[in-house]
C-alpha cells in the first residue's frame, strides 16, 4: 500500500475539512481517479438498487467495494479494469474512510444523483 500512501493522505486531508458530503465524495472521487488512472464511481443504496453518484473516467467492467455504515450497506466504492493487491488495500480503506459521507444516498426518492 506504501506507493499510495500519498493518496490516503490526501483523502484522509479532505475527510478532516468538514466540507459537505457530495464535495468530499466528489474529491475523494476526483483523487481516486488521478491516483489510480481508471474508471472510478461511488454508487449509493436506494432501497433494493444501486444509483450511480459521483464518477470519473471511461466505464468500464468494475469491482465493486461495499461501503457500510453502522453494519448496514449504504454504498459501493467502485473502481474499473484490473486492480492490483495495492488497488484493493487502498480502495478497501477508503470505502470504511467515507461510509459517513455516503449517506447522502438515504431517502432521495429515487430521484438520480446529478452532479
Amino acid at each position: 500500500m506504501s506507493s499510495y500512501s500519498g493518496a490516503l493522505e490526501e483523502i484522509e486531508d479532505v475527510l478532516s475539512r468538514g466540507d459537505e458530503a457530495d464535495d468530499v465524495l466528489r474529491e475523494v472521487v476526483a483523487i481516486l481517479h488521478e491516483r489510480l488512472g481508471r474508471f472510478v464511481r461511488i454508487s449509493f443504496v436506494e432501497a433494493d438498487r444501486l444509483v450511480p453518484g459521483p464518477a470519473l473516467g471511461e466505464e468500464s467492467a468494475t469491482t465493486a467495494f461495499p461501503v457500510a455504515f453502522q453494519g448496514r450497506r449504504v454504498a459501493d466504492l467502485e473502481a474499473g479494469g484490473e486492480l492490483t493487491e495495492d488497488d484493493r488495500g487502498l480502495l478497501e480503506r477508503v470505502a470504511i474512510l467515507v461510509s459517513p459521507y455516503a449517506l447522502v444516498g438515504w431517502d432521495t426518492g429515487g430521484e438520480e444523483w446529478t452532479p
